[in-house]
């Protein structure tokens, strides 16, 4: 509880809410953090090891995220223990049953995030109705499949090149973690003129300086292989991703990933957060300090968010699409322009534009979000 209670404020979270059933293995935690914009989204991360802490961090940044993007919508976020490659029967038992325990939670929308994906949330669907980023063939817009984030943090990365020293033709790329949002930017950036050269995966990174095939990596993920199958390149660890010298690179998996033991060894010239929360308050400030620019998270990687909430409202797939360029293309250049101005950090300019907007909401409550003090179920 202490945890908890150390990052709650005037803004939330206005409920957490552990779940738990022995007979089907769930254990699991729903954070609404705010809600005066309106009902959060928030995706479902599944992995052996979150915790309710991360959890927390991790709405929050949901919050921070929908009102950056202009989205009716407050913050939330699910973090459920598990194997995400468990079998499909047992996976499915498990987020029904998770979908079923919080069916009364209307102040919550399902969505898919990092070990969950369209299927899942078909199967919520099915058992509550409350979701978003359904199968194409049910009526929704496939976040994955079209590359909604990617395709977001491939207008952030153009923007962002404005402010730097390099052109985004032929400006080389690094991704750290090769999933759904990994690869599709690696796709996007590739194709406005960009050149991979280091990717990785959980078994480890391949780098190769003249450049990396998407294509045939993407394929390898497909098949349900690993970058260390890819022969065109030289192979490492984990770990190695970090030094790789590039002009932008990308984390888009756990977080926390640059901290304070590795934040030295960034050799990049825009880090560009395709992941949620991707480096610590610490070792954001070094990278500050070092000159390296940095375009927060919920600012960046709000594409997916903007996808499933027009999905939720009944908008068209091209017409989020256009919406989620429009959107984030404008929110860099706002962030990035009060950066050069005010002499502050992306991540102060970026929540001081959040803030405005979540206040300006919560303004118009007969009640602040936070009032009654926190709900702890």
């Amino acid at each position: 509880m202490a945890d908890i209670i150390e990052y709650a404020d005037d803004l939330g979270p206005l409920k957490v809410i552990h779940v738990h059933e022995a007979s089907v293995g769930l254990k699991a935690v729903l954070v609404v953090d705010n809600v005066a914009k309106g009902p959060s989204i928030g995706g479902i991360r599944m992995a052996p090891d979150v915790t309710t802490e991360e959890c927390v961090r991790l709405a929050r940044a949901m919050t921070m995220k929908n009102a950056a993007a202009g989205l009716p919508h407050g913050g939330g976020k699910v973090v459920l223990q598990g194997d995400p490659k468990m079998p499909k029967p047992q996976k499915a038992e498990l987020l029904r049953c998770l979908a079923s325990a919080l069916r009364t939670e209307e102040d919550y929308i399902f969505a898919p995030d990092m070990g969950t994906d369209e299927e899942c949330m078909a199967w919520i669907r099915d058992e509550v109705g409350r979701v978003v980023a359904l199968p194409r063939e049910i009526g929704g817009i496939p976040l994955d499949e079209i590359g909604a984030t990617g395709w977001g943090l491939a207008q952030a990365a153009e923007v962002a090149a404005d402010y730097c020293d390099f052109e985004l033709k032929g400006a080389r790329v690094a991704v750290q973690g090769f999933g759904a949002v990994g690869r599709n930017v690696s796709r996007f950036l590739v194709e406005k003129g960009a050149v991979l050269v280091a990717a990785s995966d959980s078994r480890g990174t391949v780098h190769n300086p003249d450049g990396l095939d998407v294509q045939s990596l993407a394929a390898l993920k497909v098949e349900g292989r690993s970058l260390a199958d890819y022969a065109g390149g030289t192979h490492g660890c984990c770990d190695d991703i970090v030094d790789v010298e590039c002009d932008i690179w990308i984390p888009a998996a756990r977080p926390d990933v640059i901290n304070d033991d590795n934040v030295e060894g960034l050799n990049t010239k825009l880090f560009l957060q395709g992941a949620n929360i991707p480096a610590t308050e610490t070792a954001e400030a070094r990278l500050h300090e070092k000159g390296i620019l940095y375009v927060p998270d919920f600012i960046a990687n709000a594409g997916g968010v903007i996808c499933a909430a027009m999905e939720y409202h009944g908008a068209t797939e091209s017409a989020a699409m256009d919406t989620i360029k429009e959107k984030v293309a404008r929110n860099t250049r706002l962030v990035l322009e009060r950066v050069m101005a005010d002499g502050i950090s992306p991540r102060q300019a970026a929540k001081e534009m959040a803030l405005e907007r979540v206040r300006k909401a919560m303004s118009f409550r007969r009640f602040s979000t936070f009032s009654m003090g926190p709900n702890y179920i």
